[in-house]
């Protein structure tokens, strides 16, 4: 069970490098929480996905420091590296916290460095939630 909910956690890793959290990694009630906005639906944590892939020049992509399991709980510690749409670089520090329930992600909570989100992100967001619309 440990493996699997290490599997996972890592297919959540490679989905948000590509852009979008399929619905087939998610239970249908899945949550999604983040640092600076708080809890949101699932709905609204994949639109997150996806406005950060568009703020983004290529895949953001992450390195796995730690992974910790413990029954449903996959704790992961993460850094992103990037480049913004504007040419500059991205690079955050995270640590994850996903529930895990019949094989999918029930619920994951993002915490991360909010200056540098705040920094780097807030100015793109509303060009990039443009484009997706």
């Amino acid at each position: 069970m440990k493996e699997q909910n290490y599997q996972i956690a890592r297919a959540y890793f490679t989905a948000v490098s590509n852009g979008a959290l399929p619905d087939a990694l998610l239970t249908e009630d899945m949550t999604g929480w983040i640092t600076t906005n708080g809890t949101m639906s699932k709905t609204a944590y994949q639109r997150l996905i996806k406005l950060l892939a568009a703020m983004c020049a290529g895949p953001l992509r992450f390195t796995i420091l730690s992974l910790t399991a413990d029954e449903d709980r996959v704790v992961a510690e993460a850094v992103s590296d990037g480049v913004l749409v504007n040419g500059e670089p991205y690079s955050n520090t995270y640590v994850f916290v996903f529930r895990i329930r019949d094989g999918k992600i029930a619920a994951v909570a993002e915490h991360y460095n909010a200056f540098i989100a705040q920094e780097k992100l807030v100015p793109l967001m509303a060009e990039a939630a443009a484009r997706l619309a």
